[in-house]
């Protein structure tokens, strides 16, 4: 008869990520979800992540323990260069896993931006005996991630999507070795019936509008410009409709393009004469909630493959419709004429068509609404993803 394994009710799991908030993004936006729930169910949970302005390098925070260190700043070390950081790598990867006293490393996308991190970890790991479990937030298309996604000896590879796990197994990878982990969402920050005076208050240019609300960061990949190009179209027959726009600053910008993005579609938006019919700022987390919660439609026509998208989860629980196109793993989550509708990539005027459509048909528009948080609360909950998690980490202590 098989013995059973005994396994630790109380796991030290040291995580790995380039970024996290004040950081914005659907990784860092994850990690603050998927962190703090594996805390709360008696784990001790560290984090390694890049220095940050105004915030502290060593501090606890909803009882997750986060290392900052300007070493894994990839912003500033694009601009510097990695040559000559090899020792100083190794010394606080593994101070860092010692202070943790890991049973698993968790790293998030290391299977890009640096070798050097990548390998490092590795060694100190190997030595220490311990098993690394990758998230593959995202796929790219070079040498760089061939080699770190093929090379590397992970445990175990999460993909965040049916999609990435494809494009995995299209890399080389052996799909034994890659589980589907979709995102978890916080149902009781994210949900209908939020207050909306605050917001109001903040930006009155928003009292008694439509309100259109694309919640991904601005960028020409996120498909910004397919939805001023909509709104254009759309303002001819609801000339109260408004578009925001949010999340421009305190990113990971390897590589320095969102300037040249947004410049590109705020142009975009004068072209068209649309000043006033777009809203563009930073918001903060309580003001994404208030902004779902006044919004009839949102959107995020993404241009490429997107490998999830987080925001999609954000708007379901907020009990509003999501318009997406068929990219990547976004189709896996809205389906199409039940909780929002896919599009094809770049087709502004069916954008248009669709966004025209909900806001006449205030039924539709809560029909689908309505069944977005109904599949959220029963599939994307945080305890979920929580759970998933945890029994990957199990099979390999």
């Amino acid at each position: 008869m098989k013995k059973k394994r005994k396994f630790k009710k109380k796991l030290n799991i040291a995580q790995l990520h380039w970024g996290f908030p004040p950081i914005i993004g659907g990784v860092e936006t994850h990690l603050a979800i998927l962190l703090p729930t594996l805390a709360s169910k008696g784990h001790n949970v560290w984090l390694l992540t890049s220095s940050v302005e105004g915030c502290k390098t060593d501090y606890t925070q909803n009882r997750v323990h986060i290392i900052r260190s300007p070493l894994m700043d990839l912003n500033w070390l694009f601009k510097r260069g990695f040559e000559g950081l090899e020792e100083e790598i190794k010394r606080l990867f593994t101070k860092f896993i010692d202070c943790s006293r890991a049973d698993v490393i968790h790293a998030h996308n290391m299977h890009y931006f640096s070798k050097l991190h990548a390998y490092t970890l590795q060694d100190v790991a190997k030595r220490k005996g311990i098993p690394i479990i990758l998230t593959a937030h995202n796929v790219w298309d070079d040498i760089l991630y061939l080699d770190l996604i093929r090379d590397i000896n992970w445990a175990h590879i999460i993909a965040v999507s049916h999609y990435i796990k494809k494009e995995l197994i299209g890399s080389g990878c052996d799909d034994r070795k890659i589980t589907v982990v979709h995102h978890g969402m916080d149902t009781k920050k994210y949900r209908p019936g939020i207050e909306t005076k605050r917001i109001l208050k903040d930006y009155p240019m928003l009292k008694n509008r439509r309100i259109l609300f694309h919640p991904a960061r601005m960028g020409l990949a996120k498909g910004c410009d397919t939805s001023i190009k909509a709104l254009n179209i759309v303002k001819d027959q609801f000339p109260d409709v408004i578009l925001v726009l949010a999340g421009t600053k305190n990113i990971i910008d390897w590589g320095a393009t969102q300037e040249k993005d947004i410049a590109y579609m705020v142009n975009l938006i004068k072209f068209f004469n649309l000043r006033k019919r777009v809203l563009i700022d930073t918001f903060t987390l309580e003001q994404i909630r208030q902004i779902y919660a006044l919004s009839e439609v949102c959107m995020y026509p993404s241009s490429v493959g997107e490998p999830f998208g987080l925001t999609m989860l954000e708007a379901m629980a907020s009990e509003k419709p999501m318009i997406v196109t068929m990219s990547g793993g976004m189709p896996e989550i809205i389906q199409d004429g039940i909780t929002g509708f896919v599009i094809p990539i770049k087709d502004f005027e069916v954008l248009a068509s669709r966004i025209i459509l909900l806001l006449t048909n205030e039924r539709l528009r809560k029909r689908l609404g309505s069944t977005g948080r109904q599949i959220v609360t029963s599939h994307y909950t945080k305890d979920t993803l929580a759970k998933n998690i945890l029994g990957i980490y199990r099979k390999y202590m």
